[in-house]
């Protein structure tokens, strides 16, 4: 099996883009902004928004995501079930890759905890 993010844990329709952007919570750091909301699902999935803002050069971006994955990728089992999209801010990109990954760590302790809404058998944030 190889080691990447699988399908299933990637949030890939437009449509589940444009829910996240108009109910969702979210947060935010120096270098990343943080949506999310219950996916109705048993697993988190992840998506990426990292606009040419950020920088102009593809590889800056790309590397971005791929820290971005990685770090969600090992962090994906202590994640409750959401649908979480991650966009870089501009002050990501000249920064060293630990520094990603020490913000994007904190941001996924900072995700709430779903809880049942009571009566109703589904989850809220």
């Amino acid at each position: 099996m190889p080691a990447g993010l699988p399908r299933d844990a990637r949030i890939r329709r437009a449509g589940d883009f444009a829910a996240l952007r108009h109910a969702s919570g979210r947060f935010g750091g120096r270098c990343f902004s943080v949506r999310y909301r219950p996916n109705g699902l048993d697993h988190a999935r992840l998506g990426l928004a990292i606009s040419k803002r950020v920088s102009k050069r593809a590889v800056e971006r790309n590397r971005i995501k791929r820290l971005l994955r990685e770090s969600f990728r090992r962090a994906r089992a202590q994640l409750p079930p959401i649908d979480v999209v991650v966009m870089a801010r501009e002050a990501a990109a000249g920064l060293p890759g630990h520094e990603l990954l020490a913000e994007i760590d904190a941001l996924w302790r900072k995700l709430p905890p779903l809880k049942p809404i009571e009566g109703t058998g589904t989850i809220a944030c």
